[in-house]
């Protein structure tokens, strides 16, 4: 019964906790309290572990409870899934969704036009966060500015220009390494 009560508060806590790790941590501590799975004191020290440990503190608060209840790895292993069910189900339906959709709806223009102009809605916000990440202790100098805008360049460019070398030099994992070097041989 204890497994069962586990699974369904963090699966509810999962389902409905917006906000990440530190917006869901009360509702863990009402489940905590509503069946006594452990102290206030017990809960509080979880929480500071799972501020320390690496990872999104929700879900580390989740594993905890779940060994700190149970007192086994199981315990900790469902409390982990079950918080993450939720978005996964929900992830894997929007992805179908958008496949079967574009499979169904490819020729269509309006379709099409649609995705590449949601592509530039993402692009801006994606710029905004930047933005508000530009301050004097980020950018310490011109060459810094300089490799924002390159990357910002390639991130735009495949959008302007398609062909495969765009596509080559905007993929996403080799603009990170090529700052990332860029960085390191600068600064480092």
């Amino acid at each position: 019964m204890l497994y069962l009560q586990l699974f369904i508060s963090f699966f509810k806590i999962g389902l409905f906790g917006f906000g990440g790790g530190l917006a869901i941590l009360s509702l863990i501590q009402m489940e905590v309290e509503k069946y006594g799975w452990m102290t206030q004191q017990e809960f509080v020290d979880i929480v500071a572990v799972s501020q320390v440990t690496p990872g999104p503190i929700g879900i580390n608060c989740a594993t905890y409870v779940g060994y700190t209840a149970t007192g086994s790895v199981w315990g900790s292993l469902l409390t982990t899934s079950a918080i993450i069910l939720p978005s996964l189900i929900i992830m894997l339906t929007i992805c179908k969704l958008y496949f079967w959709l574009s499979r169904r709806f490819n020729d269509n223009p309006y379709f099409v036009q649609t995705l590449r102009m949601l592509r530039f809605t993402v692009i801006g916000l994606i710029a905004a966060a930047a933005l508000l990440l530009m301050k004097p202790e980020t950018f310490i100098d011109p060459v810094s500015w300089v490799i924002f805008g390159a990357v910002c360049i390639f991130t735009i460019l495949p959008e302007i220009h398609k062909n495969r070398v765009t596509d080559l030099l905007s993929h996403p994992i080799l603009l990170i390494i090529a700052a990332g070097i860029a960085g390191f041989v600068i600064y480092g």
